[in-house]
């Protein structure tokens, strides 16, 4: 009975892991797809910055080779739906900002599904604009620390031209202009230092602390709403992050 009882919890769970690395490549592909058109069309990923940083982002994700092929074949070509990038702003229920990012085939359905979800779990749709100005578009870079002190990493980045760097734990973050994500990993990778992850963030200019816990656990169980949406890519708050360890 108990084996019985495993084989269906796994079974079970299995469909659910299905689902979500479904879902994932979903999300995965449209970000190549975005990639290569706000790169003009070019679908070389080394001098196409954001589609390199796509497909890494895929193949660490198992993507298979002929899926992220496909999906560049799909946006360098005329055949499929065109996908746009659309961006939302406003507020969760614990009052911090959100930004949306999200890829879309039919805006005006993403909106409604977006605009719906914040009406339900009581948060505040903004308008363009609203939210956007307490943020910073930026890359990030994760490295780690190896036995180097944060004040070497620190030296070593603002040599390579980073403009911020946060400690966290046995990693650090670096952050730099969007223009020279590139450059700088290059040159700590040169430095010897072990890169983990490169991405573009919008980074939060001030964050916001929530002390209630009610309020704190609706907020974060909004955000992930947000994420697990079809058509977003990414969700970004001013939340604190201590507040949710």
């Amino acid at each position: 009975m108990s084996g019985h009882s495993k084989w269906a919890t796994i079974k079970r769970q299995k469909g659910v892991d299905d689902i979500k690395r479904g879902l994932t490549f979903t999300k995965l592909s449209s970000a190549i797809y975005l990639a290569v058109k706000n790169g003009g069309g070019d679908t070389n990923v080394n001098s196409n910055f954001r589609l390199r940083l796509a497909v890494d982002t895929a193949r660490s994700h198992n993507m298979p080779k002929e899926t992220i092929e496909r999906a560049i074949q799909r946006a360098s070509g005329k055949e499929g739906g065109m996908v746009e990038e659309v961006i939302y702003e406003g507020f969760a229920p614990g009052g911090v900002s959100v930004i949306v990012e999200a890829a879309t085939d039919n805006p005006q359905r993403t909106a409604r599904e977006i605009k719906n979800l914040f009406s339900k779990e009581g948060a505040n749709f903004g308008q363009p604009g609203s939210v956007s100005y307490q943020f910073k578009h930026v890359g990030e870079i994760t490295i780690k620390k190896n036995s180097k002190s944060l004040e070497e990493i620190f030296e070593y980045a603002v040599e390579a031209g980073a403009e911020d760097i946060e400690d966290f734990g046995e990693e650090v973050r670096v952050y730099v202009g969007l223009q020279d994500a590139g450059k700088v990993k290059d040159k700590l990778l040169d430095k010897g230092f072990h890169v983990v992850d490169l991405k573009l963030i919008r980074r939060p200019i001030v964050f916001m602390p929530i002390s209630d816990k009610g309020k704190l656990d609706k907020t974060i169980n909004f955000l992930r709403k947000l994420e697990e949406l079809d058509d977003v890519q990414k969700v970004y708050s001013n939340l604190d992050v201590d507040q949710q360890k």
